[in-house]
């Protein structure tokens, strides 16, 4: 029997058996620097990577799982480091051991307790709702006479 080729391969299996978000994951072992984009779906970091991530989906930096640079993203969540920038479009987490050092920007910041964030936070500013002026009259002017 030749070398093993009695073991099913089991690498393949896993990744067949992943839910359809998911477009694929990066595992602790591997130290990456550079610029990376990734489509829409689920991306899942746990390695150390220096450098920019922009997604058009989520991406997650887990437990042992670092950048330093930019993250650029629909949702990011953190459980793991990341030193530098980070751009959530929907919404930002910072799980329970996630640690996150540099200034963001999302419209929705959620910390877990045990989360841990030193930086500035930047949340635009929402949409004025159809402006009311138009359809209400408006108040008669008061003179003051002398």
């Amino acid at each position: 029997m030749a070398f093993g080729m009695s073991k099913t391969p089991t690498r393949r299996r896993e990744f067949n058996e992943l839910p359809g978000e998911w477009i694929g994951w990066i595992e602790p072992g591997i130290e990456m620097e550079g610029k990376m984009k990734v489509g829409a779906g689920l991306f899942r970091l746990n390695a150390h990577f220096k450098g920019d991530i922009a997604a058009e989906g989520t991406v997650v930096i887990h437990d042992q799982g670092e950048i330093e640079g930019r993250v650029q993203a629909k949702v990011v969540s953190v459980t793991g480091k990341v030193k530098g920038e980070v751009h959530a479009s929907e919404r930002l987490e910072i799980k329970e051991h996630g640690i996150l050092l540099g200034n963001i920007f999302t419209p929705c910041l959620m910390i877990d307790p045990g989360g841990f964030f030193d930086g500035e936070c930047h949340m635009p500013t929402p949409e004025p709702a159809a402006s009311t002026t138009e359809a209400t009259p408006a108040a008669p002017e008061l003179k003051v006479e002398p």
